[in-house]
C-alpha cells in the first residue's frame, strides 16, 4: 500500500511508520518542517518514506496532488494535550483538529484516484469523564466539556470523506502507553522512590500499549469491513491507584506518596483533568472485529515498556 500520514513524527505516528515500512508498504509523510521529517526519518533507515511540506491550517497547491494514488490516509496531526492550556493552547488544540482536518479532506476532493480508506484518530475524551458510568463505542457523551467538543469536532470534520466513497473509521484512543508519553512523565517520581498515586487515584484510567494501537490502524487500512467508530482502549481499564501500585511494583519502587491534584493543575493547568478525571471506556466494536490485542493486562505492557 502507498499511506499518507499526518502527525508521522510523533509518538504514534513513528511507531505506524517503521511498521509499513518493515511491511513493504510506502508512506508519504505530510510535515510542516521537511527538516524535521528527515530528521525522525533519515533515507538511509527509511527508504521508502517520502516527506511533503504542508500547511496544515491553510489552503494551497500542497493540496492538489498529495493524496493522489495514495490507498489510504491515516490523520494523526493535532497540537499535544498534555500541556498547560492557556487561551491560546487551546484554540490551537481546536484548530490543529478541526480545521487541519478539514483541510486534508480538501486536498481528498482533489486526488484522482483517490484513496479507499481514511483513519481518523479522536480520543475516548468524545465522552466526557465519570468514575461510575461505562462507555463503549455506542456512548454519547455525558457532559459538554472542552475535550468532548474538540472530539466531536475533530470526528464531524471527517465525516465528508465518506461523500467521495473512501471508507471512514474513527479510532478513539485511550491513553497510549509507550516508552515516552504518559509512562516517560511518571517514571522519574518513581525511581526517586516518590511515585504514588495522582489525585485521588479512583479515577479511571483507559489505556493501549502503543504496538496494539499501531496493529490496530494496520487493521483498520486492511480491513474493508471495518467502518465507524471503535476505541482504540485495551480491554481492561483500571483505576490510577492501581496503575501506579503496578508501575511501582514493575520498577521494585514504592508506589504511596500521592500527588495532588494542586501540583499537576499548577503544571497543565486546565489540561490537568486528562489525568485527573477519566472514564471507563471498554472497546466492544474493536474486540468485535477481531482484533487480537497483544497486552490485555496493564502489568504486562508495563513489563514490555520499562
Amino acid at each position: 500500500m502507498k499511506i499518507a500520514i499526518t502527525g508521522a513524527t510523533g509518538f504514534v505516528g513513528s511507531r505506524l511508520v517503521e511498521r509499513l515500512q518493515s511491511e513493504g508498504h510506502s508512506v508519504v509523510v505530510l510535515t510542516r518542517s521537511i527538516d524535521h521529517g528527515r530528521r525522525v526519518f533519515p533515507d538511509t533507515a527509511f527508504p521508502h518514506v517520502e516527506l511533503v511540506g504542508y500547511s496544515p491550517l491553510e489552503s494551497g497547491d500542497w493540496q492538489t496532488d498529495v493524496l493522489s494514488g495514495c490507498d489510504g490516509v491515516v490523520n494523526l496531526a493535532g497540537a499535544p494535550i498534555s500541556e498547560r492550556w492557556s487561551d491560546e493552547h487551546k484554540q490551537a488544540i481546536m484548530d490543529s483538529r478541526k480545521i487541519g482536518t478539514e483541510k486534508l479532506v480538501e486536498a481528498l476532493a482533489k486526488a484522482t484516484p483517490k484513496p479507499q480508506v481514511w483513519i481518523n484518530a479522536s480520543a475516548i475524551g468524545y465522552y466526557g469523564t465519570s468514575e461510575t458510568a461505562i462507555f463503549d463505542e455506542t456512548s454519547t457523551p455525558i457532559e459538554d466539556d472542552f475535550l468532548s467538543r474538540v472530539c466531536q469536532a475533530w470526528e464531524a470534520a471527517a465525516q465528508p470523506v465518506k461523500s467521495y466513497g473512501t471508507r471512514l473509521v474513527i479510532l478513539r484512543f485511550g491513553i497510549v502507553l509507550g516508552m515516552g508519553g504518559a509512562v516517560a512523565k511518571m517514571l522519574t517520581p518513581f525511581r526517586m522512590f516518590a511515585g504514588g498515586p495522582i489525585g485521588s487515584g479512583r479515577q479511571w484510567f483507559s489505556w493501549i500499549h502503543r504496538d496494539d494501537l499501531v496493529s490496530l490502524i494496520m487493521q483498520a487500512l486492511q480491513d474493508s469491513s471495518m467502518d465507524g467508530i471503535y476505541n482504540g482502549t485495551a480491554p481492561n481499564p483500571v483505576r490510577m491507584g492501581e496503575f501506579c501500585k503496578i508501575l511501582g511494583k514493575v520498577l521494585n519502587r514504592p508506589s504511596w506518596l500521592p500527588v495532588p491534584d494542586f501540583v499537576l493543575e499548577t503544571i497543565l493547568g486546565d489540561g490537568a483533568q486528562v489525568v485527573l478525571e477519566g472514564q471507563q471506556v471498554l472497546p466492544k466494536r474493536t474486540e468485535g472485529s477481531g482484533f487480537t490485542y497483544q497486552y490485555t493486562l496493564v502489568k504486562n505492557a508495563l513489563e514490555e515498556i520499562v
